[in-house]
């Protein structure tokens, strides 16, 4: 059964770099046709995708966030992790590590989710 697990500082300073970690258990980073994907909600709206990596290393990330984002991973720990520099409180959030199947167009396993405070 594969599982995502968050882990990561549920406060960090305005200006500060936030790295979050996800941890997949019961699959493999570079198995398959799969996509894992970071998402927030920020309280009061939808959800937004801000970006990903797939089982070839390959990033991608939402253009509204520049060079703020990147995303790396660690195959030997089976953990990709999320870097968001230069933070604002707007960064203030409940962060999602998601698995997206290209195979068959589902997003099919879902982190719990970590919330994340950007504040002073």
């Amino acid at each position: 059964q594969v599982q995502l697990q968050e882990s990561g500082p549920g406060l960090v300073k305005p200006s500060q770099t936030l790295s979050l970690t996800c941890t997949l258990s019961g699959g493999s980073l570079t198995a398959g046709d799969y996509f894992y994907n970071w998402v927030r909600q920020s309280p009061g709206k939808g959800i937004e995708w801000i970006g990903y990596i797939n089982y070839g290393g390959t990033t991608y990330y939402t253009p509204s966030l520049g060079n703020r984002i990147s995303i790396s991973r660690d195959t030997s720990k089976n953990q990709f992790t999320l870097h968001l520099s230069s933070l604002t409180p707007e960064d203030t959030a409940v962060y999602y590590c998601v698995r997206f199947a290209d195979s068959n167009g589902y997003f099919d396993s879902w982190g719990q989710g970590t919330q994340v405070t950007v504040s002073s």
